[in-house]
């Protein structure tokens, strides 16, 4: 059975108490009137002495006959008074959620305020004016970190193309260059070429990638020997920028879901701590089983994150280098991919900073271990 929403149930509840309001009337109404006749057929025939020659005696008698039918007429009448005097007031009620309704799209910060008997849709109506305005907010923020972030990338790919550009140029008009020289421009040349992939890619990514249509296929990971061999295929990368590796991850642990994605996740994890780590420092990958749950920490030395940044680290498109090098750094997605996945895989992460020290730990559930 479904449950109800709130909405329905404060409508629901409306309704309710309006109908019972005119209900209530019809039987107070109906009780009272029935009462105050028959007290006045009683009081006529009891407690006054009538002259049966009187004009009023005659008036009376005669309406005797009728007594019956003039009750229910008069009941009848207050009934359709009732009944209009409700409807007016519900109708009153529907001019107020109309009007209401219109200023729903209006920017003006002052509050809807309605009837006391609408409280409770006054209060809805304005939680939902507030929902919307903050979606509208949110979605203008994000469609200016977009255009900021085509803006940059435009800026990235143009550096490193321009540098590919000059020194094939170099190579192509200098046809007497030495070997030696020859080798380093190629090697300029294909390191800025593998960076305007990169960058490449990440536009991709930003233009392509949507979370909502990923489709899982999960099977049982060995999460040991996949951390391990990502730090091995780090590496070469950690060398060249004097780096080192502190690993300390626990044997055998396995997980349960779809391991490529689980990589990506760890990938760009270690991508943001080469990035950011201060020069000559090591990052530490460690892996423990916490009860149910594997624990995996990444930890780089590296400037404090602000507590203002360190809450939007997940955010698409957020960059904490604003400065926008083309040299390090990337476009704003690795952190919230990763966040997404993991919480698609029924984790968590989190993110912490303090004394010159950036940590992401990441929590997954375990799957039993594997049997011989």
């Amino acid at each position: 059975m479904n449950s109800r929403t709130p909405e329905r149930l404060i409508h629901s509840k409306m309704t309710r108490r309006l109908l019972l309001r005119y209900f209530l009337s019809l039987a107070v109404f109906t009780a009272v009137f029935t009462a105050l006749a028959f007290f006045i057929v009683w009081a006529g025939h009891n407690l006054f002495t009538w002259n049966p020659q009187s004009i009023l005696y005659s008036l009376l008698k005669r309406l005797e006959d009728y007594l019956v039918l003039l009750f229910l007429l008069t009941l009848l009448s207050g009934w359709v008074v009732i009944t209009l005097v409700s409807f007016s007031r519900i109708v009153r009620y529907l001019d107020e959620l109309m009007h209401a309704a219109e200023r729903l799209a209006e920017p003006e910060p002052a509050p809807i305020v309605l009837s006391d008997t609408l409280k409770e849709l006054q209060d809805e109506l304005n939680q939902v004016r507030e929902r919307a305005a903050s979606q509208a907010r949110l979605a203008k923020e994000a469609e200016q970190r977009k255009n900021d972030l085509v803006v940059y990338l435009a800026h990235d790919l143009k550096t490193p193309l321009t540098s590919v550009l000059g020194y094939l140029t170099l190579l192509h008009d200098e046809p007497q260059i030495s070997a030696g020289l020859r080798d380093k421009y190629l090697g300029i040349a294909l390191g800025k070429a593998q960076r305007l992939e990169d960058l490449v890619n990440e536009f991709f990514d930003i233009t392509r990638f949507s979370l909502t249509s990923i489709t899982l296929e999960p099977e049982q990971i060995h999460l040991s020997r996949m951390l391990e061999q990502l730090a091995s295929e780090f590496s070469p990368i950690l060398k060249e920028k004097e780096l080192t590796w502190e690993l300390s991850v626990a044997p055998d642990v396995y997980v349960f879901c779809d391991g490529g994605k689980l990589e990506r996740v760890f990938d760009n994890l270690i991508r943001n701590a080469i990035n950011y780590s201060c020069q000559k420092s090591p990052i530490r990958l460690s892996l423990t089983p916490v009860r149910e749950y594997a624990q995996i920490c990444v930890e780089n030395r590296g400037r404090t994150i602000p507590p203002e940044k360190l809450g939007r680290i997940f955010d698409q498109f957020f960059r904490l280098d604003s400065s926008r090098s083309s040299s390090t750094g990337g476009a704003g997605l690795g952190l919230a991919i990763a966040k997404e996945l993991t919480e698609r895989f029924g984790g968590a992460i989190r993110a912490e900073s303090a004394d010159e020290t950036i940590r992401f730990t990441v929590l997954l559930p375990l799957s039993l271990r594997k049997t011989s």
